[in-house]
């Protein structure tokens, strides 16, 4: 009998977020304020287990779908760039590059633990955030969980964690 593996892939219409970013790249740039309709899917490799699932689809739309509200909505800033410094002061976030600088609400803000707010370290963060999610669950280590955020359609960046 052939050796079979398995994974199972949500990507749903709840597994969208808007949200307002900006990067650094090449060391001396820093782009524009602009906003993106992303979209996630997520994809789970590994063992059957006793009801026959790698993971049960709806849990872990559910679990995605938490994870992508806590960006909906919100401006994305890196809370470990070396060239953005997002400060709070008083009511505001404030993130500043060189000469330039923004001031934001706070509540409208989510500083992320990450250097870059590209697409590929948004989908380390949440795929980081659902291992940790699945863990707390009970779960068993996936052999693989791949991420994918899209930006905008045909423009999309994937990480794969190997527990």
């Amino acid at each position: 009998m052939p050796t079979a593996s398995y994974k199972v892939r949500v990507i749903k219409d709840e597994l969208v977020f808007s949200s307002g970013h900006f990067i650094t790249f090449n060391g001396d740039h820093c782009e524009r304020i602009h906003g993106h309709n992303y979209r996630v899917a997520v994809e789970v490799d590994g063992p059957l287990d006793e009801n026959a699932y790698v993971v049960d689809f709806i849990a872990l739309r559910d679990m995605m779908k938490a994870l992508v509200a806590g960006l909906d909505h919100r401006m994305l800033l890196p809370g470990e760039s070396p060239r953005i410094r997002v400060t709070e002061e008083g009511r505001n976030t404030v993130a500043r590059y060189d000469d330039r600088f923004w001031s934001f609400p706070t509540e409208e803000c989510v500083v992320l633990p990450i250097a870059n707010t590209t697409a590929e370290l948004l989908a380390r963060y949440l795929g980081d955030r659902l291992l940790a999610d699945m863990k707390a669950r009970g779960w068993a280590d996936p052999r693989a969980l791949r991420v994918e955020v899209e930006e905008c359609f045909g423009q999309s960046a994937e990480v794969e964690l190997i527990p």
